[in-house]
């Protein structure tokens, strides 16, 4: 017999119209054949991905608000995730293409650190970068970021506004993406506010904006001037299709409201059990129980009153419950005397709450995980935790900083260093092969650049100091990688040493510092002025 024929007996034959016994089918179809269990009743439509956005984008950017406005740790988590990934802001890199330009290296070299002393003092001067005045370029940085955390989207505009006391009239002003309008007209070719022209490629935007009576009216701003500049630069990360984004946080909305959900319900749990329910049982009617529970003056009051020990007793019930509180915590306490075959009996709250902690940290594993962030980072909790778990971690969510900071912050950075290198360049500030015209000929080549931020964090300065030593004695790891895994620039560094080093010696006249080697020992002179290690033989090849 074989495998088919065995199978078959397992399976109970079914009886067709004609009368025939229908032969199963044997197949190895994906989800079960849609017969599973997890998969009745779960029938999502299959739409593309700009639909989607377009429903829920409203819903999800309001909840990811009321989130960040009233949780402590999404507000918090945000705030680190901010930090790790913006910092202080991006530094610019200037990189420009020197071959392309007919240029040597030396030329590339001193005019990169000529731009980006310049591009720093603009940066650094909220009445020159931002045209409200308020913030430097990195705290808008920080803005931009928030909000592509919030919505998914950056918006901004380019305005030109150069001010009696401005040295440039290159302005950012950083929008709310709500501005943009959540309108479609296929017949215009606008998708969910977004102009587009037969490639997909936006070129308009439909702005909501408010007149001087307070209403709500749209108007289309075109994405760039006549001459390429751009005039709004809207920054997303989404889907092959799409024109708009949405928030990271969109998948652990539900997470993140059960975390709440779970908190109320810890917390009325040890409130419920610092109170008690009492009954009494006994074979005495009513109104001697309740007799029972009045105190002396308590039943002297009833009787001048001329009330029942019953109707005393909804008295002071529903004085009680017309205090304050419903426990009045000035009484200390009383004795109740009962009758005889009485039984008072107290009942506590029984809902136990011993994996609140475990099953709290899961859900903000989940919150964090989506953020990019790890769990350490974002709750602060390093309990557990080792050297070589942290390095792990660090390393592997890293990758996800890098990728942040590639395509959403250097989009936002890129368009605003490029306007204001061409104001600066026509205003002379800034020499170019060409002037002003090589530089729009020559634009993409002269403006290349790279945004750097903080470097990885490490768990163990001296462990990533050793390891940099060893790769470095192994000749596969120059000085300047790494100063860019210590994020620093290693002709800023060079420069730094240099400075230093001339300092001591002519202007305070002290000795060099001891250079210490891999065995704990300082270096040695040899006549030629060579360093060897103690005990050596003085060879520079040893």
């Amino acid at each position: 017999m074989g495998l088919i024929d065995t199978l078959k007996g397992f399976v109970t034959p079914a009886p067709t119209t004609g009368g025939e016994v229908a032969r199963p089918q044997i197949g190895a179809s994906y989800m079960r054949g849609g017969r599973g269990v997890a998969f009745q009743r779960w029938n999502p439509a299959l739409r593309e991905s700009q639909q989607d956005i377009g429903d829920a984008w409203d819903g999800v950017a309001a909840r990811v608000t009321d989130m960040i406005h009233n949780s402590g740790w999404i507000s918090g988590m945000i705030d680190q995730s901010v930090a790790n990934t913006v910092g202080t802001g991006l530094r610019l890199k200037a990189i420009p293409d020197f071959e392309a330009l007919g240029m040597d290296q030396k030329w590339a070299a001193d005019w990169s650190k000529r731009v980006e002393r310049r591009f720093n003092n603009w940066a650094n001067n909220p009445q020159e970068c931002d045209v409200r005045g308020i913030q430097k370029f990195g705290q808008m940085q920080a803005s931009a970021f928030r909000a592509w955390i919030g919505t998914g989207e950056i918006l901004m505009e380019h305005p030109f506004r150069k001010r009696p006391w401005n040295q440039y009239g290159t302005k950012v002003r950083v929008l709310p993406p709500s501005r943009l309008s959540r309108m479609s007209d296929d017949t215009r070719r606008i998708v969910n506010g977004v102009k587009i022209d037969m490639d997909g490629m936006p070129v308009g935007y439909m702005a909501i904006k408010v007149n001087e009576m307070g209403m709500r009216y749209e108007q289309l701003i075109r994405a760039r001037d006549r001459l390429g500049r751009p005039r709004v630069t809207h920054i997303f990360d989404g889907l092959p299709g799409t024109h708009r984004g949405i928030s990271v946080m969109a998948p652990v909305l539900q997470v993140a409201r059960q975390f709440d959900q779970l908190a109320d319900a810890t917390l009325v749990s040890a409130i419920v059990q610092t109170l008690f329910a009492a009954t009494i049982t006994g074979d005495e009617p009513t109104e001697e129980t309740l007799e029972g529970l009045l105190t002396p003056q308590e039943k002297a009051a009833a009787m001048q009153a001329g009330v029942s020990p019953l109707e005393a007793y909804m008295q002071l019930t529903e004085g009680f419950y017309d205090a304050a509180g419903p426990l009045n915590l000035g009484m200390n306490g009383r004795l109740g005397f009962l009758f005889p075959g009485q039984q008072l009996t107290f009942h506590s709250s029984t809902h136990k709450s011993e994996d609140y902690e475990k099953f709290a940290n899961f859900l903000l594993r989940e919150i964090a995980r989506c953020l990019g962030m790890t769990y350490e980072s974002a709750t602060g909790d390093n309990v557990g935790a080792t050297y070589s778990s942290l390095q792990a971690a660090t390393t592997e969510i890293f990758a996800v900083t890098k990728y942040r900071r590639e395509n959403v912050l250097q989009p936002f950075n890129q368009p605003i260093y490029e306007t204001w290198l061409e104001e600066d360049i026509e205003q002379g500030g800034t020499d170019f092969p060409g002037g002003i015209e090589g530089f729009i000929a020559n634009r993409t080549a002269a403006t290349r650049s790279e945004w750097r931020g903080d470097p990885r964090p490490r768990a163990d300065d001296l462990k990533t100091a050793k390891a940099h030593e060893t790769w470095k004695r192994m000749g596969v790891m120059s000085d300047a990688q790494i100063c860019n895994d210590l994020g620093y620039d290693v002709e800023d560094t060079y420069q730094q040493l240099a400075q230093e080093m001339d300092m001591r010696a002519n202007t305070y006249k002290l000795p060099e510092p001891a250079l210490m080697l891999p065995s704990g020992g300082a270096a040695e002179k040899n006549k030629d002025g060579s360093t060897k290690e103690d005990g050596a033989s003085g060879n520079s090849d040893d």
